[in-house]
């Protein structure tokens, strides 16, 4: 290994969550070692990983080497479409295993991270390049649910089995599943950081009354028609927040961009958060204290382990998908602030222990 070691970090392009979690450790990594270079490589928008890694000194790579789940919008999957879709990237696998080896042999990378697509971790094996994986669950056993009523699932799932065994370490996040694939496993805190509030800011790029409650809709898109998103307009004392893409032209509906606020800010300036349960958000209104709203999550066998950790570590409140859908927010917001405190605390600084030890399984392998 050189004076400047050089990581390549895949980040899975299944929703936002993977990303956040990533950024927060490449954001570590920036800070901790100067002259450490991470390359990401994630086909998730290039203005999202800065936003997030606070930084633009790590070099994208767009690409993308697993298919996640196909979604409908936020929070509806398409099953037969993600079949349809892993089945062609399993065709191809051969392929993408050798080029992508190729290409890391030949670009100095020393470590190979991925969070978590299991093609980098066989291609840097076939390069003799160290590798760690970082998650809380692995694709082999999302999609494990789904070989019971469809058997061609179960090549997908040996695939990701066999590409799994292949790390040498698997950083596992907080809200997992057992993740028995990894043959090395090591535990780390919550992988998220505070924002800063900054409610006057936003007030003035906005127009939201601050003497209202601040509620932000945390979802990349959501199938409001007229009719909900008049329901939603008739809530008079509460202010939505949206981050762009998603927009709607309301009196009492405000998007922002991430390059006027980080997304951490905007949570930290809200007084509680709408969402699907995602690991993402949900680390986030951890970290910053935040009630959530969450909605129904089908065909997501993760979803039972993340209600279960909202209902230990924050005020909540669950709102049926069909009355989300419908834009009938009025009773949930009721109820949000008499909900009771969370009892449990989780630890946190996952992040820099993350960091840690990456670097130093980087060194030991040198």
């Amino acid at each position: 290994m050189g004076n400047n070691p050089s990581i390549a970090y895949y980040i899975s392009s299944h929703g936002y969550g993977h990303g956040v979690r990533s950024c927060s450790i490449i954001r570590a990594m920036n800070e901790l070692y100067p002259d450490l270079t991470v390359q990401i490589v994630s086909e998730l928008p290039v203005g999202f990983l800065s936003n997030r890694t606070g930084s633009t000194r790590n070099p994208v790579r767009a690409n993308s080497f697993d298919v996640g789940m196909v979604q409908l919008d936020s929070i509806r999957v398409d099953l037969a479409a993600t079949l349809n879709r892993v089945e062609r990237l399993h065709s191809k696998r051969k392929a993408l295993v050798e080029q992508e080896s190729a290409f890391l042999s030949g670009s100095g990378v020393n470590l190979v991270v991925a969070d978590i697509p299991g093609i980098p971790i066989e291609a840097a094996a076939l390069a003799g390049i160290p590798r760690v994986a970082v998650g809380n669950f692995g694709w082999d056993w999302i999609y494990s649910d789904f070989a019971p009523r469809d058997p061609r699932w179960k090549v997908i799932v040996e695939m990701f089995r066999e590409q799994y065994s292949k790390a040498n370490l698997l950083l596992r996040l907080p809200f997992c599943e057992e993740m028995t694939s990894f043959p090395r496993i090591e535990d780390i805190p919550l992988v998220a950081s505070a924002g800063h509030p900054r409610r006057p800011e936003i007030a003035a790029f906005t127009g939201c009354d601050a003497a209202k409650k601040w509620i932000l809709l945390s979802f990349t898109t959501l199938d409001w028609d007229e009719e909900a998103l008049a329901r939603v307009e008739k809530i008079k004392d509460c202010e939505f927040l949206t981050v762009l893409p998603l927009k709607w032209d309301r009196k009492n509906i405000h998007a922002l961009s991430r390059e006027q606020v980080t997304f951490a800010d905007v949570i930290a300036s809200a007084d509680a958060v709408v969402s699907k349960p995602g690991f993402g958000i949900l680390s986030d209104c951890i970290v910053n204290g935040k009630p959530l709203i969450y909605a129904d999550r089908s065909d997501f066998l993760e979803y039972p382990i993340l209600e279960t950790a909202i209902e230990s570590y924050l005020k909540h409140v669950h709102i049926p998908a069909a009355r989300l859908y419908a834009g009938d927010l009025q009773d949930s917001l009721t109820r949000i602030w008499d909900s009771p405190e969370p009892e449990a605390k989780l630890p946190q600084g996952g992040d820099r222990i993350a960091a840690e030890r990456i670097v130093a399984f980087l060194r030991m392998q040198a």
